[in-house]
């Protein structure tokens, strides 16, 4: 990505976002890359993003990377009408035994996922077979004493054979695409690092994939972002639904297809001259 900018007779430079030594007013752009520390300093990332905006052009801008760093934005994506991997939210103060109990009940899948609502990567993620409620109820109670809201998704088995497509866009239109393979171990504990170990591979998507992808960009507030990233999972019946939609921080898979780097540049340019000036 560094490499297609300067290609491109663009002056980059790379900097850190908490660095309190950097100049933003001195950049047209600032693009959001690895900022991958944000979900433990949530607040203080948002306050960061609000300070720049108001100095550079900060992409993708502040409120659609407000929304998207909380993923309380899946409901209002299903409520859209996108299919979503079922998802049910407990808050702090709320009782995660019955929470989970009452999740339990309604899906039959034989494990559950339990991660923050506001995370990067896999950190704090696990996956816990419903026969050791215990185990699940621990680590939702866990995130809740650290004030963080949780997530409860089922575990769908086809990741197991299928993995998860990840498909790009700019502008609003699909570049490429990546499979990753299963994140989450059977009975593993909630990863402490950024991510789990990941098996990347390209993909193209199947005509499915492809048309909820586009449905999930298309739902997404504030307009077409710069860059989406749209991760995918099959249902127990084959068909695909959305896990997530990255759109402040994401990997973007630039080394698995050839002249991606320099279609997102390119991008990049056409809105800077469209927004920037």
């Amino acid at each position: 990505m560094h490499l297609a900018l300067q290609q491109a007779d663009c002056d980059v430079q790379m900097a850190e976002w908490d660095d309190p030594k950097v100049d933003w007013a001195s950049f047209d752009i600032a693009l959001l890359r690895s900022a991958w520390d944000y979900a433990e300093r949530i607040t203080e990332f948002l306050a960061w993003m609000e300070q720049a905006s108001k100095l550079t052009h900060v992409l993708n801008p502040l409120p659609l990377v407000r929304w998207n760093t909380d993923k309380h934005y899946l409901a209002q994506l299903a409520a859209a009408g996108v299919s979503v991997v079922p998802s049910t939210f407990i808050e702090p103060g709320d009782d995660p035994e019955a929470a989970v109990r009452r999740f339990l009940d309604l899906h039959r899948q034989a494990e559950l996922v339990v991660k923050p609502a506001v995370g990067a990567g896999s950190r704090d993620a696990a996956r816990h077979r419903r026969v050791e409620l215990g185990a699940a109820v621990a680590h939702a109670r866990r995130l809740l004493d650290a004030n963080r809201s949780v997530l409860l998704q089922p575990y769908l088995e086809r990741v197991d054979r299928d993995g998860e497509t990840a498909l790009m866009f700019f502008e609003g239109r699909f570049s490429h695409a990546i499979r990753k393979g299963p994140l989450l171990p059977p009975g593993g504990t909630a990863t402490a690092g950024l991510f789990a170990a990941e098996t990347i591979t390209p993909r193209v998507p199947g005509a499915r994939e492809m048309r909820l992808a586009e449905k999930v960009v298309a739902a997404v507030p504030f307009g077409t972002p710069l860059y989406a990233r749209v991760d995918l999972i099959r249902d127990d019946s084959g068909a695909p639904c959305l896990l997530e939609v990255e759109l402040s921080e994401p990997s973007l898979f630039f080394a698995h297809a050839a002249g991606s780097a320099e279609k997102f540049t390119a991008a990049v340019l056409r809105w800077f001259e469209a927004h920037g000036k």
